[in-house]
């Protein structure tokens, strides 16, 4: 055996095993920050989001709404949590309406993932149903109608560069879509994400709706001014016309009748 062989060699098994914890070491924070990275973006921006905080029959965080706002039309309930069952928030609505729990989010630019676990019980098969909606045009998941179990349903929306004030509705019914019947709704969420999954939808683009809400003049600012000036030219050329219209005025013949009197 040569002196100091066996010395090298524990050095060598030494070193590798330093290595090896090293490298797992590194791999464990890597994994640890990705976690939290994760736990970052899944972060719910809706308050109260999972209902948990509430009094009688109102829940923190959230306001009720409808199109038609008689007590008697719908009936909103927050259930507490209880034996293990997480809180809900309940719709019963007696005659057709669009009723609604919102909450107003102010959002960042960026994409977000808007979603809620619902259910309903007799909803009309014919109308729009349980949904989480933006209150902006069209904005909605998926809907529940009839009678479902409980279910995850949601939607994509991008928010422009200036960020947005966006009412976030678990809704029942739509725009000149009322309906009746229960809807329920637990752990509503809205996360940002960096993208929508390809092929994912509905997808939304919340600054294209709203600019596409804008009612006034449309094109560029050489056709407004053309357009201004067609009708100056408009009104003066119909104002020529009115003037031509006009009888001549009665004096010059009374003027005349007097001279004959004379």
């Amino acid at each position: 055996m040569v002196p100091g062989a066996g010395a090298e060699k524990l050095d060598l098994i030494r070193g590798s095993i330093i290595r090896n914890v090293a490298a797992m070491a590194i791999i464990a924070a890597a994994l640890a920050c990705a976690s939290a990275s994760a736990r970052a973006r899944a972060r719910n921006l809706l308050a109260n989001g999972d209902f948990r905080r509430g009094s009688g029959a109102t829940c923190d965080g959230w306001r009720t709404d409808a199109w038609i706002l008689d007590p008697a039309a719908t009936t909103y309930v927050w259930i507490a949590p209880q034996n293990g069952k997480p809180a809900e928030l309940e719709i019963d609505t007696h005659r057709d309406n669009d009723a609604r729990w919102l909450q107003t989010v102010p959002l960042g630019p960026g994409w977000y993932y808007a979603s809620v676990e619902a259910r309903t019980e007799d909803a009309s098969r014919y109308f729009t149903g349980a949904t989480i909606s933006a209150m902006e045009d069209g904005i909605m998941s998926p809907d529940l109608r009839e009678t479902t179990d409980w279910r995850r349903i949601g939607f994509y929306l991008k928010v422009g560069p200036h960020g947005a004030d966006v009412d976030f509705a678990l809704r029942f019914g739509g725009y000149m879509n009322l309906t009746r019947g229960k809807a329920f709704f637990r752990d509503a969420r809205v996360e940002r994400i960096a993208a929508p999954p390809p092929g994912a939808t509905p997808v939304y683009d919340l600054d294209a709706i709203r600019r596409a809400e804008v009612t006034g003049p449309i094109g560029r600012p050489w056709s407004l001014a053309a357009a201004y000036l067609a009708f100056a030219l408009m009104g003066i050329w119909g104002w020529t016309i009115f003037r031509r219209t006009i009888p001549a005025p009665a004096a010059s013949g009374r003027t005349s009748a007097n001279r004959r009197k004379v």
